[in-house]
């Protein structure tokens, strides 16, 4: 009869750093697709042709974090695990639509503290806001790493700002405009019921990836903070440059 040790297996470090960062990258794109249907007014800037920071979703405060993950994944465990947590995020964010989904068909109790009404307001987003956020996120997180990659390899390694702010400022203009032109093509605005205008599709487009933007460098320095942590904290170094 084989002899069981009583030694315990040794921690898995990198194993156990990557289920945080995937965790959290998980998390934020589900809290993302959640809040999504709230539009915000932001009344800070105004471009030069008077066009204000409206018809944006809070959900795009999420999804700087998002980004700043995928590079620190790319960073340490490289493109293939990197495009594995991305397929992940995908899987868990329908797994919670269908979940919200049946949650919204259960019918409410009398004495629910919450009504049936109040419950879709919040939760009974459209299949199209779900469409528009889901391709938005695949298309911009494989964007993403591949031009991480790309700039990785072209400075060998160094200028981790470059690669950091570069992809996630390049990867979120496709998000945002992809997300912008499912959600409005075709649809009517509610203020004067007439259809969106290319025009102004475009005009909401480009102020929402002016906020990302300027998330995008504000967490410029996380990268560093979140570099530093992980190889002080669990001793790993990054993947080299391929």
């Amino acid at each position: 009869m084989p002899r069981v040790s009583s030694v315990p297996p040794a921690v898995d470090v990198r194993g156990r750093v990557l289920i945080w960062l995937t965790g959290g990258s998980i998390t934020c794109l589900l809290l993302a697709n959640l809040t999504g249907s709230k539009f915000f007014f932001l009344d800070l800037l105004k471009l030069p042709n008077g066009y204000e920071f409206v018809h944006h979703s809070v959900g795009m405060i999420a999804f700087p974090v998002v980004f700043l993950l995928t590079d620190l994944v790319n960073e340490y465990y490289g493109a293939k695990e990197t495009r594995r947590m991305t397929w992940l995020a995908a899987g868990m964010s329908l797994l919670a639509s269908g979940i919200v989904w049946l949650a919204r068909m259960i019918p409410v109790d009398a004495n629910s503290p919450v009504s049936q009404p109040a419950f879709e307001e919040v939760f009974g987003q459209s299949n199209r806001l779900l469409i528009a956020s889901l391709a938005a996120f695949l298309l911009g997180q494989f964007c993403d790493i591949w031009v991480f990659g790309k700039l990785k390899r072209a400075t060998q390694g160094r200028m981790v700002w470059l690669r950091a702010t570069g992809s996630t400022v390049i990867s979120q203009a496709l998000d945002t405009f992809v997300v912008t032109t499912v959600l409005f093509w075709g649809t009517i605005r509610p203020e004067d019921g007439e259809i969106w205008t290319w025009s102004q599709i475009l005009a909401i487009g480009a102020t929402g990836y002016v906020l990302k933007f300027l998330l995008a460098l504000g967490l410029t320095p996380l990268v560093y903070l979140g570099r530093w942590f992980v190889r002080v904290r669990f001793g790993l170094t990054p993947m080299p440059a391929q």
